[in-house]
């Protein structure tokens, strides 16, 4: 019963953050989505914690959040994680209905080499 409280208090207060983001930076980024058929362009966030993901992407935008580090597993406390991978890349368009995909692992680890595939 106790970590279901502790759980619950992190949603509420990573909820609570997301709700305090500048009335400027929402008209700024408004105007630019406004200006470019495509949206805004997509954020630099590699290296940087997954709690700026979270505040710095649009409300309305999705979210995919995964662990890359081969573990599996499950992303419960934001600013204990670090951006590996993000899919769109930095400065392409990031239209309201696309997803954005971000690959972290937990502070103090490295990112997994990126793996090549072959084209056949």
């Amino acid at each position: 019963m106790r970590r279901r409280a502790v759980v619950g208090a992190g949603a509420v207060l990573a909820l609570a953050a997301l709700a305090l983001t500048s009335t400027q930076e929402a008209a700024t980024a408004r105007t630019r989505a406004d200006a470019d058929p495509r949206g805004r362009p997509m954020p630099d966030f590699l290296g940087q914690g997954l709690w700026r993901v979270l505040t710095r992407l649009d409300r309305g935008a999705r979210l995919d959040v995964h662990d890359v580090s081969g573990h599996d597993r499950r992303v419960l406390w934001p600013p204990r994680w670090q951006v590996c991978t993000q899919y769109p890349v930095a400065g392409a368009g990031l239209d309201r209905r696309a997803t954005v995909m971000i690959g972290v692992v937990r502070k103090g680890e490295t990112c997994p080499p990126r793996v090549r595939t072959a084209r056949r």
